[in-house]
C-alpha cells in the first residue's frame, strides 16, 4: 500500500473520531480478551500502551511488560498475517501508543509506510528480528514473494529469545523507571527459551529421518537449528499456489524418503497437503507457526511456549515413523 492511502486513511480517522466518537473497536488484549477502546483507556492508565503486529511480538512484549503495559495486537486472533492490512483504527491506535513492536524481516510488509504516516514522533518502533541472520527465502513456480527473507525468525526459539530481548530494550528505554522489572520478566523467560531448545535439540537428534514437508515453507529457522530439511509445497507466503510440476516434484520426494506426514497448518486450507497425503499414503498433520491463535487456544492458555512444545511432539513422532 501507498504511502498516501496511509495518509488519507489517518485523515479518515481522526475525522471520523470527531464526527462519531461512540464507534468503538473490540481488540485482542491480556489473554485474548476484547475490550472496547473506551473500556481499554481506563485499564490502561498508568500503564505503558504497546501495539504489537502479530501473535509471537504480544506474547512477547506481554510476557516482559507483565502488569507495567496493556498490549493490543493488531492482527485479530484466528487471522493469517501475511496478507492482513491495518484499518483506520489500528493507525488511530498508533496515533496513541508509546511503543510499537513488529517483527520485521519482510513479515509485515505496511509497516514503513504506515509509520511514515504517523505524527506520533514520540513511537518507540521496535524491529524485534534487528541484529538476527537472517536466511533467504525460495520461490517456486511462477510464485512472487513480497520479500527475499523468510521472515519466520521465531521459530528457532534463540531467535525467539533475541527478539524479546529487543523488546525488554524497548520498554526499559521508553519507561526506565521500571527497567529492572522488565530485565526480571525477561530473564525468566529467556530460561524457558534455553529449556525449549535443549529439548528441541535432544529430541530431534536420532530421528528416524530428516526431512519434513510442509505446506507452507515457514519452518526454515527451527529446520536449520536442529539439523532438519524442510521442503515446503509452497513458498513463504501461504497463500501462494504450487504448479503441477512442484506437487509432482514433491510426490516424487516423499516417495524417495518414505515420508509418512505431510503437515499443514491451522490457519490456512488443508487440501494441497492432503491431495499430497492422499497420493503417496501418507497422512496430515498439524504444524503451528504461531502467526496466529485462535480465541480457544487463548483462553485456554496457550502460548509461544506450549504451542512449541506440542509442535516438537509432533515433529518426533512423525520422523520416527
Amino acid at each position: 500500500m501507498k504511502k498516501s492511502v496511509y495518509v488519507l486513511i489517518t485523515a479518515f480517522t481522526v475525522s471520523s473520531v470527531l464526527a462519531a466518537c461512540g464507534t468503538l473497536k473490540e481488540t485482542t488484549t491480556e489473554k485474548g480478551k476484547n475490550t472496547t477502546e473506551g473500556e481499554q483507556a481506563g485499564v490502561n492508565s498508568g500503564k505503558l500502551k504497546v501495539m504489537t503486529s502479530f501473535y509471537p511480538m504480544y506474547d512477547f512484549a506481554q510476557k516482559v511488560g507483565g502488569d507495567k503495559v496493556e498490549v493490543t495486537n493488531m492482527v485479530p486472533a484466528g487471522t493469517e498475517p501475511h496478507d492482513w492490512e491495518p484499518a483506520a483504527t489500528d493507525i488511530k491506535q498508533l496515533e496513541e501508543a508509546d511503543v510499537f513492536v513488529y517483527n520485521g524481516a519482510g513479515m509485515e510488509h505496511w509497516t514503513e509506510d504506515m509509520l511514515d504516516s504517523l505524527d506520533n514522533k514520540n513511537l518507540t518502533v521496535v524491529e524485534a528480528s534487528e541484529g538476527l541472520e537472517l536466511m533467504e527465502g525460495e520461490t517456486h513456480g511462477e510464485e512472487a514473494e513480497d520479500t527475499s527473507y523468510d521472515p519466520h525468525v521465531w521459530l528457532n526459539p534463540m531467535n525467539a529469545k533475541i527478539e524479546m530481548e529487543n523488546i525488554k530494550n524497548a520498554l526499559a528505554d521508553t519507561d526506565p523507571e521500571n527497567k529492572e522489572y522488565y530485565t526480571k520478566n525477561y530473564q525468566k523467560y529467556a530460561v524457558e527459551f534455553d529449556t525449549l531448545d535443549k529439548a528441541f535439540k535432544e529430541g530431534l537428534a536420532d530421528t528416524k529421518r530428516k526431512e519434513v514437508i510442509t505446506a507452507h515453507e515457514a519452518l526454515g529457522y527451527l529446520c536449520k537449528a536442529y539439523g532438519l530439511n524442510q521442503v515446503g509445497i509452497e513458498g513463504l507466503s501461504p497463500d501462494s499456489e504450487p504448479d503441477p510440476a512442484r506437487m509432482d516434484e514433491i510426490i516424487q520426494f516423499a516417495k524417495e524418503h518414505k515420508v509418512k506426514t505431510i503437515f499443514f497448518e491451522e490457519l490456512v486450507s488443508p487440501k494441497v497437503a492432503e491431495t499430497i497425503a492422499d497420493e503417496i499414503g501418507a497422512k496430515t498433520e498439524v504444524l503451528n507457526p504461531l502467526e496466529g491463535l485462535s480465541d480457544e487456544q487463548l483462553e485456554s492458555g496457550e502460548d509461544y511456549f506450549s504451542v512449541m512444545e506440542t509442535n516438537l511432539e509432533a515433529l518426533k513422532g512423525a520422523l520416527n515413523q
